[in-house]
């Protein structure tokens, strides 16, 4: 293989890496500010340590569950995405951050 097509392999590589540690930073703030997620509960890696909601790091969900949850609440939890209190958008990116984080 040529030069050329390593040197573009490894731009896509730190372009990819990247990418992946900006969406990691905005789940935790999100999880952290917006959403308010640590005054609840404990996840090791969000340097959270909450008491109200389930041990994130003991429960390690899935993207799935963490992403019905934050929409559609559960117990004293709200509702964030049917009361509009976060995006579509800002669901799915505290739910990939919660889902790969917990337990770590």
């Amino acid at each position: 293989m040529s030069a050329n097509f390593y040197k573009i392999l490894t731009i896509l590589v730190l372009f990819s890496s990247a990418a992946i540690a900006d969406e990691n930073a905005k789940g935790m703030k999100l999880f952290n500010e917006k959403a308010m997620c640590a005054t609840c509960h404990t996840m090791k890696a969000a340097g959270s340590k909450g008491n109200v909601g389930p041990n994130l790091d003991t429960l390690k969900p899935t993207v799935a569950q963490v992403k019905d949850i934050v929409t559609h609440g559960l117990g004293a939890m709200p509702a964030f995405g049917e009361d509009g209190l976060l995006t579509p958008e800002e669901i799915d990116t505290v739910s990939i951050y919660v889902a790969k984080n917990a337990g770590k």
